[in-house]
């Protein structure tokens, strides 16, 4: 078996088990940072002051946002939450008062989902552009009619989809979207860790918690790079050996593109050496990034120049909640739809459904069929 030469194709004699040297070339300039508009500076309410409510204020704090209220339905964690991060806000637990202040002109809600619905059309009557925490509803008919009501009303609806601004997810988005690696042929991520830290919790009470809950950033990611493309997605989920908590916490998916495939693989079981890759093969080249964890990544970007990787600045908690809010005010300031709007969340949501359904039928499901999350 002779070796591949260095450049172009490998020799057909390796069958492709080793490849030629790649040169180190500069990482392209992308911009991936989370965004901030240029003079735009709104007051902003915060509606629903539990569960991940601090990460969002810290995050908005550090980029210098104007959060003017925060509203609870429990007056006291409204004042605590408001006396740590921005003290001069006023703390309520009246929403009307806050609906009704035509100073406000965001609220940012961060309410569970059966509770959201009712908060998100109520403020866009208001006239409040609105970001909602993800999942952005259950149901895609009720997705749309908010969506409607968003353009009735000429305010902006996006959603707290945070991932998209993790470093490595926000610049293998960008290299795909600028055409950096041509034409996306399979994106495939795999990821192991351990969840078994819901144990407890709320959260063991969610059968399907993996997909609906922990992979929703990653359906989310896959929709941004993959668009209409998407097709069907055939998946499974299963109790790891061992495991002590009630959801099972393997689970994998396999989804069809045009043109294209995708997988994405989610061990939450896994006690010890943890890892997180992602990997993106184009026409024109390919991307990876893989590191311990989500907070530690490196990506490269190989294409015919060479090998790039890039020196990135930042880290997924809190600069994804500062990009998700920062994405919508710069979208009201230059009178656009948001990366993150509420419409394109709609595919992110119907891929999630989709796979859990899939995974309880042990069938292929087509994206556009399930339209809400199977009871």
């Amino acid at each position: 078996m002779s070796a591949a030469t260095d450049g172009g194709t490998p020799d057909a004699d390796t069958y492709a088990l080793r490849t030629n040297k790649v040169e180190a070339v500069a990482a392209p300039e992308l911009d991936y940072r989370p965004p901030a508009p240029k003079r735009y500076t709104p007051k902003i309410a915060l509606i629903g002051a539990g569960g991940i409510a601090p990460a969002h204020l810290d995050a908005y704090r550090q980029a210098g946002f104007d959060v003017a209220a925060i509203c609870d339905r429990t007056l006291s964690k409204a004042t605590t939450l408001r006396d740590a991060t921005f003290p001069a806000a006023a703390a309520t637990d009246r929403l009307g008062d806050v609906l009704d202040d035509p100073a406000i002109d965001v609220v940012d809600i961060t309410t569970h989902p059966a509770e959201r619905v009712a908060l998100i059309e109520q403020s866009l009557k208001a006239g409040k552009h609105v970001l909602s925490q993800k999942p952005f509803v259950l149901d895609l008919d009720i997705g749309e009619r908010l969506i409607r009501l968003a353009a009735d009303n000429g305010v902006r609806l996006a959603v707290n989809q945070n991932g998209r601004w993790a470093p490595h997810l926000a610049y293998m988005r960008e290299a795909v979207r600028t055409g950096l690696i041509g034409d996306l042929i399979g994106c495939h991520v795999s990821i192991h860790w351990d969840h078994s830290w819901i144990k407890g919790t709320a959260f063991e009470a969610i059968d399907d918690l993996i997909f609906y809950d922990f992979a929703i950033h990653w359906f989310d990611f896959l929709a941004s790079v993959a668009g209409d493309r998407l097709r069907s997605v055939y998946a499974m989920t299963a109790r790891a050996r061992g495991q002590e908590v009630a959801p099972p916490l393997l689970a994998e998916c396999l989804v069809r593109l045009d043109g294209g495939q995708a997988s994405l693989v989610f061990d939450a079981a896994t006690r010890f050496g943890p890892g997180d890759t992602t990997y993106i093969a184009g026409t024109r080249g390919s991307l990876t990034s893989a590191g311990p964890d989500l907070g530690q990544q490196q990506v490269t970007l190989t294409t015919e120049a060479g090998r790039a990787v890039p020196d990135l600045e930042g880290q997924w908690f809190n600069d994804g909640f500062r990009g998700a809010m920062g994405e919508l005010l710069c979208a009201v300031e230059e009178d656009r739809e948001p990366l993150n709007a509420a419409s394109g969340n709609l595919l992110s949501l119907g891929l999630a459904f989709s796979a859990i359904e899939s995974a309880r039928t042990g069938t292929e499901i087509e994206i556009s069929a399930v339209r809400r999350l199977p009871g």
